[in-house]
C-alpha cells in the first residue's frame, strides 16, 4: 500500500526558515514526479512546486520563486522542500503528492485526485 509521509512543519517567525520532507513507500518513487502543495481552510489548494522525476527540471509558483527550493532523492524515496524567508501568507497546511508529470501535478492540484498524496503538515508562520 502506497504511503507518503510528510515531516518538518512548525511555527516559525517571519522571515525564518524550515525544511520539509515527504517519505515514500509503497510504489516507485522514482517513476513519478513529486510536488508540493498547500491549503488554507476555506480556501483552495494551490500548487507550490514540483519537480521531475529524474530531477532534471522543477517549477514552482510565483509566490515562493527565489525563497523555496524543492529536491529529492531518488535513492532515499524522499521529497524535501527548503523554505526560506517565509511570511505569514506561506502559512497553510502542506502536502506532498504524487503525478505522472509536473503538468499533470499542477492540473491535478487545481481540481482532480493526485496518483498518490500525504496527510499534510503544518506551517505557521507568526511573529
Amino acid at each position: 500500500q502506497a504511503h507518503l509521509v510528510e515531516s518538518g512543519g512548525g511555527a516559525v517567525q517571519p522571515g525564518g526558515s524550515l525544511r520539509l520532507s515527504c517519505t515514500a513507500s509503497g510504489f516507485r518513487f522514482d517513476d513519478y514526479a513529486m510536488g508540493w502543495f498547500r491549503q488554507v481552510p476555506g480556501k483552495e489548494r494551490e500548487g507550490v512546486s514540483c519537480i521531475r522525476y529524474d530531477s532534471a527540471n522543477s517549477y514552482y509558483t510565483n509566490a515562493v520563486k527565489g525563497r523555496f527550493t524543492i529536491s529529492r532523492d531518488n535513492a532515499k524515496n524522499t521529497l524535501y522542500l527548503q523554505m526560506d524567508h517565509l511570511n505569514s501568507e506561506d502559512t497553510a497546511m502542506y502536502f506532498c503528492g504524487a503525478a505522472t508529470s509536473c503538468n499533470d501535478f499542477w492540473q491535478l492540484v487545481k481540481g482532480g485526485v493526485l496518483n498518490y498524496r500525504g496527510q499534510g503538515t503544518q506551517v505557521t508562520v507568526s511573529s
